[in-house]
């Protein structure tokens, strides 16, 4: 807090009655509201722009809308002691007590000299009694200073209070431009995801489709192959009762059987009707015995199939038959063995 210390001469002192005074005190907090400054609210609480200053630890004049400023303020002066003052005398005088006055200069005791100097804390900031001279004094000196300060006040309130409102206006922008910045990563981030899901869905679609077509293809595979299956178990089944029924119509007999080829040695490879078997070595053909199945005649054979009586041989007698094979290894692995055969015609 600013101390204010005024000194006058002897001859004053008598006269006045005391050193100095001071502005009026007043206690609490001040609300600061748009257009105030410094000046303003020191000329309605009756202080000094510099004792507001102080009590706020100010160490410029900008003050700002809404700011609290502490405006209770204690005035202390130095009283000079007179010839004659004693400790009350001086406490009467400036309104308080004398062991305020000697606690605030560490006084033991209420002895005195003249020429002292006595520190004063007053409520009221002036004494009980002051001199024209010096009362007026504070005030004219005020006045003529007031319309400089209060003109600097304004223009640094002013100056403040622009360079507020741009620093608001500023931070109003970069909110602004985060928000915009914010919503669209957050927009950028929501179409990614969007996307990724529906190239997800595409993706689970495409492979839920092809898996349904390679199914669909497998079932209709497997149904083609069955339906072939069931077709050739129907036509075998068919041609067995066919092949029977031929069986049953002709005449029937058990006959030894045995193989012959066209590569032996000696053989011409022609049958007794002229089938060439050289030219045909896939030809179903057996010889016979003519007397007992007739040449030319359809002959089932079991376990050989259908062949035709083309052939006759020197051994081939009675009940007698002899299979054509391709090859030598064929004949010797059919051997001789008791076959049925059916005439067929």
């Amino acid at each position: 807090m600013k101390k204010f210390i005024f000194t006058l001469g002897t001859t004053a002192i008598l006269s006045a009655g005391f050193v100095g005074a001071a502005s009026a005190s007043t206690s609490g907090t001040y609300h600061v509201e748009k257009g105030d400054t410094l000046w303003k609210v020191a000329q309605k609480h009756s202080v000094s722009v510099d004792e507001l200053k102080d009590a706020n630890n100010l160490t410029s004049n900008i003050i700002y809308p809404n700011q609290e400023l502490n405006v209770a303020t204690i005035k202390e002066m130095t009283h000079k002691v007179q010839q004659g003052n004693t400790l009350w005398s001086i406490s009467q005088q400036y309104g308080v007590t004398v062991d305020q006055i000697k606690e605030w200069n560490g006084l033991k005791s209420d002895l005195i000299y003249p020429g002292e100097q006595l520190k004063i804390q007053s409520p009221n900031g002036q004494a009980q009694q002051s001199s024209p001279s010096v009362a007026q004094a504070a005030p004219e000196a005020q006045q003529a200073q007031a319309p400089a300060e209060q003109t600097q006040e304004e223009q640094q309130q002013a100056q403040a209070e622009q360079a507020q409102k741009e620093q608001q206006q500023a931070q109003t922008e970069q909110a602004q431009k985060e928000q915009q910045q914010a919503q669209t990563e957050q927009a950028q981030k929501e179409q990614q995801q969007a996307q990724a899901e529906q190239a997800q869905k595409e993706q689970q679609q495409a492979q839920a489709e092809q898996a349904q077509k390679e199914q669909q293809q497998a079932q209709a595979e497997q149904a083609q192959k069955e339906q072939q299956q069931a077709q050739a178990e129907q036509a075998q089944k068919e041609q067995q009762p066919a092949e029977s029924s031929q069986q049953a119509s002709g005449k029937s007999m058990t006959v030894e059987a045995t193989a012959y080829t066209a590569n032996c040695a000696g053989c011409s490879g022609t049958t007794a009707t002229g089938v060439d078997l050289k030219a045909n070595p896939n030809q179903k053909v057996i010889a016979v015995d003519p007397s007992v199945i007739p040449l030319g005649s359809k002959v089932y054979v079991e376990g050989y199939g259908e062949a035709v009586a083309a052939d006759t041989g020197g051994a081939i007698k009675g009940n007698r038959i002899d299979v054509f094979v391709p090859s030598e290894g064929d004949a010797q692995q059919f051997g001789r063995k008791s076959v049925k055969i059916t005439v067929m015609n």
